[in-house]
């Protein structure tokens, strides 16, 4: 992310700028390799072919600022790695990280991790700081930590289904796991804050949040995702969670993030309404259905009709529902990008 850029979405963030033709996009592992040609191991193993993919996109699309910007990481398995699971590769797909919580009795055994030493963290910090220089040249900078959250790690270290049961069946040990999993999140943040000082913003995923009704949301959301974003004095706190959002739309403020990315299947205004005025939100166009699978008329039209369907454009960033999904078309994300700019 350019210095500009940052700036640029500082103000939107902060309430200062009035520009309503803004444009954001998550982008990572599921959308970079194919779009760039190279294989998805590719993309991992090669710093040289990651960074020269992250410039293909800055270059190609200089209206969009991508976030979290030359994100380094090794899809769902980038957390769960420090935990111990095994991590399972494909050439042309994303990787896996099996369980290694199998009873509740094993999260007590659970290991703290070393977020200087344990699993791939190390090798993500190597790759900004071998590849920190020629970034530069470019022009850009890195300006986020990035994690995923507690209960969408928590659903990688034991399964979905079996974290879930957990919270309905034995909360005190639920907590003990998001206690220790918002540990390592909070020593994870500060690790990459201290090896870049160009960082100022928290970017944190988790969309397991969205299968929580209001009270498990009160008892297991809020206070592990308020430490979270308050490991540091964040400039920008900006929380991904596009699945199920009105369960948490409500408190965000309460958390301390000021930038959501929700679910295409949330109108904006009704957002708005529940976020408030305070919260910059991002999306939310479908990102499968019309973004990767549209034509660009399609897409042009749904843009310009979701626009068009916004009462109050300030502290907006136009973008998906969701990060830039696997086989999105370069000509899709350049009709989405005219429908902005001629949108009234």
């Amino acid at each position: 992310m350019t210095n500009k850029e940052w700036d640029n979405l500082l103000a939107v963030v902060n309430g200062e700028s009035v520009n309503e033709k803004a444009i954001g996009f998550i982008i990572d592992s599921p959308w970079l390799p194919g779009w760039a040609g190279v294989t998805t191991l590719d993309y991992y193993t090669s710093d040289e072919i990651w960074l020269k993919s992250n410039l293909k996109a800055v270059d190609a699309f200089p209206d969009v600022t991508f976030l979290p910007g030359f994100w380094s990481e090794y899809g769902m398995c980038t957390e769960p790695s420090a935990f111990g699971a095994r991590l399972i590769w494909y050439n042309e797909n994303l990787p896996y990280a099996e369980k290694v919580i199998h009873t509740s009795a094993d999260i007590s055994n659970l290991l703290q991790p070393n977020v200087r030493r344990d699993g791939m963290l190390p090798f993500m910090i190597n790759r900004l700081k071998n590849l920190e220089p020629r970034i530069a040249e470019s022009g850009h900078s890195i300006k986020f930590a990035v994690v995923r959250g507690p209960l969408n790690i928590a659903t990688f270290l034991m399964g979905t289904t079996e974290f879930m049961m957990l919270l309905a069946t034995d909360p005190h040990k639920a907590h003990e796991l998001l206690g220790k999993i918002t540990t390592f999140i909070c020593d994870w943040i500060d690790y990459q804050k201290e090896c870049f000082p160009s960082i100022e913003g928290i970017f944190l995923l988790d969309d397991i949040v969205g299968f929580l009704g209001k009270e498990e949301c009160l008892e297991f959301v809020i206070p592990y995702l308020k430490k979270a974003f308050g490991a540091f004095p964040a400039k920008i706190r900006f929380f991904h969670n596009d699945a199920y959002g009105l369960v948490c739309a409500s408190f965000l403020k309460e958390m301390g993030i000021n930038l959501f990315n929700f679910s295409f299947e949330h109108p904006i205004n009704l957002i708005r309404e529940l976020a408030g005025s305070e919260v910059t939100l991002i999306g939310n166009l479908a990102p499968r259905d019309i973004l990767a699978a549209g034509t660009p008329s399609e897409v042009y039209s749904a843009t310009m009709t979701m626009i068009k369907n916004v009462s109050d454009r300030r502290r907006i960033i136009w973008s998906c529902g969701g990060g830039v999904p696997q086989n999105v078309s370069s000509e899709n994300l350049n009709a989405f990008i005219s429908a902005v700019k001629d949108s009234s």
